[in-house]
């Protein structure tokens, strides 16, 4: 992980804000700015981290003031500093706003108050943000598919490739420079997530960007990087797929087969806890009359399998 947090250019209008420590909820951003104006991919998770941000990124916004945000997805670490920054126009994929509906602050704050297992291991890895006092600012636009902005005279073209990580994942291409913003799609260091799924457009979401004409990666969790990240993460997730698979046909419940299962040369991932939630993912696949858990229970399999709580 990055030792700094900062701002890192990368030419040709674009720029990465990079958070400088690992973890849960330490998200990145990035700023694209044409002639007059910019776009922000991304807020942070609280109000206070998204204005150290946007105050560090003053000299380039007085200059190209940030006229449109695009938000990745709908998990709140990548848009609760949204009001912020409600002068632009906010522009998410429809998938992405349902989540952001459905999951706000509020339920954030819900979360990390339980007294419960779940509710420790939140508050745990949450709480060096504050959720107090955000306002909730959603997008304004959404799109399906595939859209592209102009961007004073920059072409960024914006594809959602989900639903995967979440219900929306939206990637943000910079043709000229051959950068490409991914959201959750890219974890560098860290265990991937599988929210949402099917598995299966998550691997077509890393061929899309293996085929990209893109060399910089700016990942949603960690330092800039190359197209080799994202070819871990696509082994990874094709390793738990098979392994859960085979743990699903030997009848053996979700929980248990997330602690069954070795992984390898994925070990030194961090927050492999994440485990749990991907295993449960492919264990609805595979049986879509399996209930859903939702985020509470979620949580919970996941302190199971933190040796910290």
């Amino acid at each position: 992980m990055a030792s700094r947090t900062g701002r890192v250019e990368l030419g040709h209008g674009c720029h990465a804000w990079i958070a400088g420590d690992a973890g849960w909820g330490m998200s990145n951003a990035g700023l694209i700015t044409g002639r007059g104006a910019s776009v922000l991919v991304d807020t942070l998770y609280d109000l206070r981290l998204t204005r150290i941000m946007l105050d560090a990124l003053a000299p380039l916004t007085d200059v190209a003031p940030i006229t449109t945000v695009v938000n990745t997805h709908g998990n709140g670490d990548h848009w609760f500093g949204n009001q912020l920054v409600a002068h632009a126009e906010i522009i998410a994929a429809r998938g992405s706003l349902a989540d952001m509906r459905q999951v706000g602050p509020a339920e954030m704050r819900a979360l990390t108050g339980m007294d419960s297992p779940a509710g420790h291991f939140a508050r745990r890895i949450f709480g060096r943000f504050d959720h107090t006092g955000i306002e909730p600012a959603l997008p304004n636009r959404t799109f399906d598919g595939e859209t592209v902005l102009d961007i004073g005279g920059t072409e960024v073209r914006l594809i959602d490739v989900g639903p995967a990580h979440s219900a929306g994942d939206t990637i943000v291409h910079v043709p000229r420079a051959r950068t490409v913003y991914t959201g959750d799609i890219v974890f560098a260091g860290a265990t991937p997530v599988v929210w949402h799924g099917p598995f299966a457009r998550w691997l077509a979401a890393c061929d899309l960007l293996l085929d990209l004409d893109a060399d910089t990666v700016v990942p949603g969790h960690g330092p800039v990087t190359t197209k080799r990240t994202v070819r871990e993460i696509r082994d990874y997730l094709e390793y738990v797929h098979e392994q859960a698979t085979a743990r699903f046909t030997a009848g053996m419940p979700a929980l248990d087969a997330a602690r069954d299962i070795r992984l390898g040369r994925f070990a030194d991932l961090d927050e492999s806890e994440r485990l749990a939630v991907n295993v449960h993912t492919v264990y609805r696949e595979l049986d879509p009359a399996l209930p859903p858990l939702d985020g509470p229970a979620l949580f919970g399999r996941m302190a199971e399998l933190c040796p910290r709580v």
